[in-house]
């Protein structure tokens, strides 16, 4: 990319090396003109900016102090990584988050640099421990594992199961990184937070601060109390402020804290902690979307991630799936005082902003602890109301043993609300929701409804709140809401988009969103095949009335944005199956396996299921032969 900025210094950086050959008093240029990069860059192509515009400092301190990639750098989460790719040779950011362009987050395809790529928060700890107790067992002495974790990503209970074991092994090379912001996408939450925030409000904080470079040189133990190198008092840090003593509590050396934007003090914290031998904790403190003031602003964290700057004013957008939800939520809340509502880290973007100016009291956003939020729930159910568990539908693979024994097995009215449902596109692998319908059809009891469109999506979002004895899920994709599509006929709760003029030859089955595609490919075989296009609206239980309209037609086809294994095609057949019904199942759905990055539409084309796909599986299937071949 050709940045509309000049930044000499930034393209002189090909590797860390460069980067550690650099005078100190160019580091804040080279700051400069990676911020100025960013802005340009990501305004054009969209992607996570406020993240990285508060780690720029960080970083450059990262990779002058650390030797990677013979030093592991583990990033929690992937999306604060942009600026390590700055610095490791990748500067061209002209197709960042699109297909053949870099990811948006790291990936070890890229560069070696690239050591995880798993942008679930609150696992890089893990990482860590399992990364330097190998280096230790293979006699390896010459490297460290580096996690870089931000306060938002401790508030996930994971992090703190992999804290309390590496307290506990003194000889580690592992050094942790507290990124502070006080944010996670949004704000962070709950008892951490409160932690933290008492240090960043100490009226002592900037003293500490801006003394911090000199008091790291002359303290001569690591973790010793700044407080008390700065006062010479005998209570220390510990008793001043709480970080300190939250991770000495647990046996774990902490330095900090320290100023995140000052590269000379953050040279001098994470050096000490490499010297130190076993596992050290190091805070910084920083500011997302620093040096850029609409992002330092944080409104409504929408600079959190960005999308592309648009070059022209096209047609007017339709409204996103996101958006009908937080409009009917509200409408539900004001009819029903038991409906409250749960999310984890995530209030804005999945649309519970509105229902929480509405009725703050009955919104909770736990952090980031999707297992916490699903549990917590079927309490509130337990309790009589009927609580939404608002979530991207990747993370609540997080809690799957949650809403199968917590939630499935007490008979909890529980909804789940999963946004970013199937094919999500640009984020890469770890958020394309293609895991949800496989893995809750396991669940008994559990009822998924898949609206095909905002009219739907409003309806079955009650529908599903009128179940009070077991858990029910409403999924949908990332973008904008379809157009709706009124039925030409209703069966027994299913409703029928299309229909042949003459016999039936294919009942096309389409679950959700995926409802405009199956009906372009049912005109592309009009006076070819008859075909029957059928939206079950709700896919699990299998609707006896589905097995009873299959009869009637030689072959059926199944069509969705998830994973073909285990999903509605596979309980469609097995359906089939058990009624006996000998009407061959063809599961149209995208395999099992990790997706690129790209666009919904490349992604959906890479796994057939454009229009022009379907209608070429149908017509390969050959139905006025389907009785010699079923």
């Amino acid at each position: 990319m050709t940045p509309r900025t000049e930044t000499p210094l930034l393209r002189s950086v090909r590797g860390p090396a460069d980067l550690r050959g650099l005078a100190p008093h160019e580091l804040p240029r080279l700051a400069a003109e990676i911020r100025e990069f960013l802005v340009d860059a990501v305004s054009r192509t969209g992607g996570h900016l406020g993240p990285n515009l508060g780690v720029v400092e960080l970083t450059i301190a990262l990779h002058r102090v650390f030797d990677s990639p013979r030093d592991r750098l583990l990033w929690d989460t992937g999306h604060q990584a942009y600026v390590h790719k700055l610095l490791t040779g990748r500067q061209d950011f002209s197709a960042l988050r699109s297909r053949g362009g870099l990811s948006g987050y790291p990936s070890r395809a890229e560069s070696d640099h690239d050591v995880i790529e798993n942008s679930h928060a609150s696992t890089a700890l893990s990482y860590a421990d399992g990364l330097a107790r190998a280096h230790r067992l293979r006699g390896r002495t010459d490297c460290h594992a580096v996690a870089i974790i931000g306060d938002g990503a401790l508030t996930g209970g994971m992090a703190w199961e992999a804290l309390n074991n590496i307290a506990v092994a003194d000889d580690l090379p592992l050094v942790i990184v507290v990124n502070d912001n006080g944010r996670s996408y949004a704000p962070t939450r709950g008892g951490l937070a409160e932690h933290l925030t008492a240090l960043r409000t100490n009226p002592g904080y900037e003293r500490i601060l801006a003394r911090g470079k000199d008091l790291l040189e002359r303290t001569p133990v690591v973790g010793r109390p700044l407080y008390e190198s700065l006062h010479g008092a005998k209570k220390g840090l510990k008793d001043f402020v709480a970080p300190q003593g939250l991770f000495e509590d647990l046996g774990l050396k902490y330095v900090g804290p320290v100023d995140g934007h000052d590269i000379a003090a953050l040279e001098t914290a994470l050096r000490r902690a490499r010297r130190f031998g076993g596992p050290v904790v190091v805070h910084c403190i920083t500011s997302k979307g620093k040096g850029h003031a609409p992002a330092e602003q944080h409104e409504g964290d929408r600079f959190h991630a960005i999308g592309a700057t648009p070059v022209a004013k096209g047609a007017p957008s339709r409204p996103s799936w996101t958006s009908v939800f937080a409009d009917e939520i509200v409408k539900v809340g004001a009819e029903r005082e038991d409906v409250v509502a749960l999310t984890a880290a995530m209030r804005e973007p999945v649309g519970l902003e509105p229902f929480a100016a509405a009725y703050p009291e009955r919104v909770w956003d736990t952090g980031i602890a999707e297992q916490h939020t699903v549990t917590s729930a079927a309490g509130l159910a337990l309790g009589g109301l009927h609580p939404v568990v608002a979530l991207y539908a990747t993370f609540l693979n997080r809690a799957f043993d949650q809403v199968l024994m917590d939630v499935a097995l007490h008979e909890c009215g529980v909804t789940f609300v999963l946004d970013r449902a199937g094919v999500t596109g640009n984020d890469g692998p770890s958020h394309n929701g293609m895991w949800d319908l496989g893995l809750l059809q396991l669940v008994p009891g559990l009822r998924i409804a898949a609206p095909r469109d905002g009219a739907r999506l409003r309806r079955q979002l009650r529908e599903a709140l009128d179940v009070d004895s077991a858990p029910t899920v409403v999924r949908y994709p990332k973008g904008q809401v379809a157009p709706d599509v009124e039925p030409v006929a209703t069966v027994a709760g299913m409703e029928v988009l299309a229909r042949p003029a003459g016999r039936g030859e294919v009942l096309l089955v389409s679950v959700g969103a995926m409802a405009q595609p199956c009906l372009a490919a049912a005109e592309v075989l009009r006076g070819q095949v008859g075909v029957t296009v059928v939206d079950p609206c709700w896919v699990k239980p299998v609707n006896p009335a589905l097995v009873e309209l299959a009869a009637e037609h030689r072959l059926v086809v199944t069509v969705e944005d998830g994973g073909r294994a285990g999903g509605v095609g596979s309980a469609v057949a097995q359906a089939l199956r058990d009624a006996g019904v000998p009407v061959p199942v063809r599961v149209l759905g995208l395999d099992q396996r990790f997706y690129a990055h790209g666009s919904r539409g490349e992604v959906l084309a890479e796994a057939g299921l454009t229009a022009d796909d379907i209608a070429a599986a149908i017509a390969a299937a050959r139905p006025d032969r389907l009785q010699e071949v079923s």
